[in-house]
């Protein structure tokens, strides 16, 4: 289930043009993905364990710009999930009128804190996609494809 969080524009995410930044783009982004995070994993016990998220690489779409003042909806889901990577997509939409303003793909991956080597998506290191594996099982079930 995509992760949804609102947050309005402030001067200080403008620049001389007086809309949103490119690079307040990818902390908006950031900022969303913490928050998923914080919903599905206790975060600080986990990070203890010595786990970490890092990005591995981040595809990025603008579209539209993003003024002063407008409510922004950030959604946040898994895309895919590999052997040690997974790619979350992320929108931002004008809040009030769903207009789509930029889309990314962010690749990532779990990893070991002390070594900074990705690690399997298995075990502790994919305990925060446990929701999300249950529900990509469920919804390709044969009993859901058979429409019971």
């Amino acid at each position: 289930m995509p992760h949804e969080m609102t947050i309005r524009v402030r001067g200080y995410h403008c620049d001389f043009y007086g809309h949103v930044n490119n690079a307040r783009f990818l902390e908006l982004f950031e900022e969303a993905r913490w928050r998923w995070a914080e919903t599905v994993i206790d975060l600080p016990a986990w990070q203890a364990e010595g786990f970490g998220f890092i990005v591995a690489g981040i595809d990025i779409r603008y579209k539209r710009p993003a003024p002063e003042g407008l409510m922004l909806r950030i959604t946040s889901d898994i895309k895919r999930l590999d052997a040690k990577f997974g790619v979350f997509r992320q929108e931002i939409h004008g809040a009030d009128d769903g207009r789509l303003l930029v889309e990314a793909d962010i690749t990532f991956a779990v990893v070991d804190v002390k070594n900074g080597r990705a690690l399997p998506l298995q075990g502790r290191a994919d305990a925060p996609f446990t929701d999300w594996r249950r529900e990509q099982a469920s919804s390709s079930s044969p009993e859901r494809d058979k429409g019971e």
